[in-house]
Formats: C-alpha cells, structure tokens, sequence
C-alpha cells in the first residue's frame, strides 16, 4: 500500500545558528527507515512522467521500487546504468524544476523526494560497498575529454564503459571541474566528488591535471597525439562584470575568483597562499546558485553582514528555493529590486601612499521595478528615478554570470563559435563543425546546471561511439 503523505519526509538539517560558523553539509541526509518511507509514496506510474524530466533519464520509479524493498545497492546499480555522479546530482540537481515537477504526487502535495532518495542511495553505496569496479574489455580507440567537470567526467565514464581508452586533460591541479572548485563544502562535500572520481579512474580513465588545452597543447595536437576523437567540456569560466565605475577597486572579486580561491585553494586558512579578505560587510551581486554559495560562503568566513543585491524580486530569483531558503535562515540579507550602479573607494589624494587608497567602503545602489517582459518572458527591470542609496560595504563579489574561456577556439581550427562565446554543436549529437570534435555542457550554451552539463556529455559520448563504429 503506497504511503499517501501529501508532504514529503523533511530533510534534516544543521541548525541555522551553528551552520553559519562551519563548512560542514548542511543537509544530513535520510537515513533508511525514512528513505522508505519516503519511497513508498512513489505510485510507480506505468509513463513514468518523471524519468522525462530527467536529462540522464534514470529510471526513477524502478529504483525507488528497490529503496522500497530495502535492497539499497540495486537501486545504486539502476541509477548508474544512466548516471555517472549519483551522490553530486543528488545533492546539486534543481529536481524540483526537473523530475520532481513532473511527479504526480505534486498535483495534489508535494512531489517525491527523488532528488533524496538519489542522495540516500549514493551515499548507502559509498558507505557499505568496496570500489569495486570491472573495467571494460579495451578496444583500440582513444579519445580525449578537454575538462573534468560534469560533462567531461560523464562523456568519459560512459565511453570507459564502452571500453575506450580515455584521457581527460584538466587546466586546474585537481580533477572535478566546477564541483570542487564552484560548489562549496557545506553543499557538496569534495570527498563525495572525489570517490566519483575514483570510480571512473577505476574503469581505466586517466585524468592529467595541469594541463590546459589551447596553451599545453591545442586540440588538433591531441589528434597528432592518436587521439580518434574529442571532447571539449571545458566550462564556462569566463567572469562577467557590469562595467560600472569601481569595479576595479581592492575588494571586487568575481565570484568565479572568490569561489576557487575558497573550495580548491583552501583560501579560508589561514597559512593559505591566496588569501581572500574576511569579516566586515559584502554585497554579491546576483540572484542564482552561485550568489548564494558565494553568499553564504562570505558568512562562514566571518562577515558581520552579508547583502544579496538582485535586480528583480524574489519571484524571479534564479536560485534554487531550497538554498534561498537556507541563506535567509542563516541571516542574509536580500535587497531586491535594487542594482548596482557604482563601486565607491576609499582615496586620500595627500597620501598617495596611504594603503586604504583604493579600497571598498561601499556601492551606489538604485531601486528598481518591474516593468514589461522582456524576450525570455522574464518582467524586465527599470530604474525608478531619484532612489539612490549607498550600501556601506567592504568586499563586493560579482556574480552575474561567465562566459566560455575563448582559449581553445582560439587555437583550434575549423571550430565555429555563437555570439556569446560558446561553441556551436548539433542539439542531437553534440558535433562541433570540426571532424571527430564534440562538445558539451557550459563551453557551449554557458553557465547552466551541473544536470544539463552531465546530460550533453552523455548525448556526445554516445555520438562519439557510433562515430568510431561506423
């Protein structure tokens, strides 16, 4: 008898007061017996509407029939049939905009907890089973991933399986892409990403850090290299800025710069090489997931205040509901319907050598209001004359957006490009205009979710493989 709850099981999670200090997950998981509960309000629909919503296409109900029946590591097996990074997806995935909106349970209550339940089990696999992974029989093909991120580790973990002999090159010293150096601790644990990383290491993928593709080596000296085909996963690492005046100023960081110093270069301790200022009072500039993280990261490193500036209201915030909710738990604080128009230092004209010269103490800020939509549908947003403020701030994180690193197309022939940057691919394959080179994830549509990414490297994986078999 399936359990009819119109709410799902909450997720437990750290108090909000002890949170804000500290870099653990904030979210603690469910443990078995709430796991099934939460499975058993599954109906196992015959046209299982939420797989379609989901852009690696697990097969949903079929695993949570097995969180059901307690056999916790057949539903691990089911997931990974489809999906390379159960435990991240199940922590970062937007669920509720993907699987979760298309869940039945949702027309008259709350939809299952799939994104939970996906948690749950990848966390139930990691913890009881050994890495004990049978690499693929090899066949004679090479092929090269450009970047360790989402879309790269997923095109190369479904190719290993086919039994290619993949090579993933990363820019940075340490493989996982955006998810080690984007995402902070408190939502997914570096360790978590990191045994991802060793399951596709263990079906013979080899991953070469420190090097960047279109300065080490270009893409058509892989293909000199013996490489029969390519992957560019490279991300969208390009940090955009609004071009106001003081943004230039000691204390203006993109959030990109901000995030990657704190996640991968430990910017939070204090014998650290690349420091990042702490304490006083921050403004992010942004309303999607990457404000909040870095948001919420300012806060566990000591800010006295902290302001989400967003120029819409909080209908229109990008960000995942979830993590809105958390950060206003925490005590930040959201000033909508406000933008930015100035980044104000401190300069003292007599003393050129003055070390405050040059520094943040606040930013300009106008009221908005929404006015007619604009070409997405979204309400666009209008200054309103006269409404000026000054925000008193120290530290101001920039985070509106990137762009694909024009790195590689510019050292790649026969690469096409769009007008934002990203590297134009067929929808259905993921084929670049160059032979035997595809692409995926954020170097082609721009900073997207970690899902999107994974569901473009699975789409070019399979593209790559009838490529090299025809």
């Amino acid at each position: 008898m399936p359990n009819m709850e119109l709410k799902r099981n909450p997720m437990p999670v750290q108090d909000p007061k002890i949170r804000s200090k500290n870099f653990f997950e904030v979210a603690l998981g469910y443990d078995e017996l709430t796991a099934i509960n939460e499975a058993e309000r599954c109906l196992n629909c015959k046209n299982m509407p939420c797989v379609a919503g989901c852009p690696v296409n697990i097969h949903i109900p079929a695993f949570i029939q097995k969180v059901k029946e307690g056999d916790f590591e057949a539903a691990y097996q089911i997931i990974t049939k489809t999906s390379s990074l159960p435990a991240v997806c199940g922590r970062v995935c937007p669920q509720e905009t993907q699987c979760e909106a298309r869940c039945v349970r949702g027309i008259k209550g709350e939809s299952v907890g799939i994104g939970r339940l996906e948690r749950f089990v990848a966390d139930w696999h990691n913890e009881h089973s050994d890495l004990n992974v049978t690499a693929a029989q090899p066949n004679s093909k090479r092929v090269a991933v450009v970047g360790s991120g989402p879309s790269g580790l997923t095109c190369a973990g479904d190719l290993a399986k086919k039994g290619y002999k993949v090579t993933v090159f990363e820019a940075l010293h340490k493989a996982g892409g955006v998810l080690v150096y984007g995402i902070p601790e408190f939502r997914l644990p570096k360790v978590i990403v990191q045994k991802e990383i060793d399951t596709l290491k263990a079906l013979g993928v080899e991953i070469n850090t420190n090097t960047v593709i279109g300065k080490t080596l270009t893409v058509d000296e892989l293909f000199d290299m013996g490489y029969d085909a390519v992957f560019i996963g490279s991300g969208a690492g390009l940090p955009r800025f609004m071009n106001i005046p003081g943004e230039n100023l000691k204390g203006v960081y993109s959030a990109n710069e901000y995030l990657t110093r704190v996640n991968l270069m430990k910017a939070y301790k204090d014998n650290s090489n690349t420091p990042v200022k702490k304490g006083g009072r921050v403004a992010v500039v942004g309303g999607g997931n990457v404000a909040m993280d870095a948001a919420r990261t300012a806060l566990r490193l000591g800010a006295d205040k902290v302001y989400i500036v967003y120029r819409r209201s909080l209908d229109e915030l990008p960000a995942r509901r979830e993590e809105v909710e958390h950060a206003m738990e925490e005590g930040i604080e959201f000033h909508l319907l406000n933008n930015p128009v100035e980044i104000l230092g401190f300069n003292n004209p007599d003393d050129p050598r003055d070390v405050r010269n040059g520094t943040v103490t606040g930013m300009k800020v106008i009221k908005m209001q929404l006015g007619e939509p604009d070409e997405r549908g979204r309400r666009r947003p209008v200054e309103i004359p006269d409404s000026e403020f000054t925000l008193s701030v120290d530290t101001v994180i920039m985070a509106i957006g990137t762009s694909p690193n024009p790195l590689i197309k510019n050292t790649t022939s026969g690469l096409e490009i769009n007008q934002k940057g990203g590297i134009i691919v067929s929808e259905e394959t993921g084929a670049t205009t160059k032979e035997g080179v595809y692409a995926g994830g954020d170097a082609v549509t721009g900073a997207a979710t970690v899902i999107s990414a994974m569901g473009a490297g699975k789409t070019a994986a399979k593209a790559i493989d009838e490529y090299l078999t025809k």
